[in-house]
């Protein structure tokens, strides 16, 4: 199995979303794009509702579910301004 797939052939990313009150939201999906869609809608995590417009600022490639899970839990122990820092250097798919 090619490295981020999962047993379906969708790969697993950690993405960031900047809130439009600027604070910062990480989290782990398949699709992105679809997850982002269903924050924007009200149907994503309890912290993004009303903190629209939300813009995905960072997203990275993970091995497998776990990997993804582990590296979305170790950006949220990260201090603001490495989060920043890690936004500015953008993705780890060549984005």
């Amino acid at each position: 199995m090619a490295v981020g797939t999962s047993p379906e052939g969708s790969p697993w990313w950690v993405y960031v979303i900047r809130c439009g009150d600027d604070s910062l939201y990480c989290g782990i999906a398949r699709d992105v794009d679809r997850r982002l869609q269903q924050h924007t809608t009200g149907r994503g995590a309890r912290y993004t509702r009303g903190r629209g417009p939300l813009v995905v600022v960072y997203r990275e490639v993970a091995a497998d579910r776990g990997c993804a899970l582990r590296r979305e839990r170790a950006i949220k122990r990260l201090s603001r301004d490495d989060k920043e820092a890690l936004v500015r250097g953008g993705g780890r798919d060549g984005r």
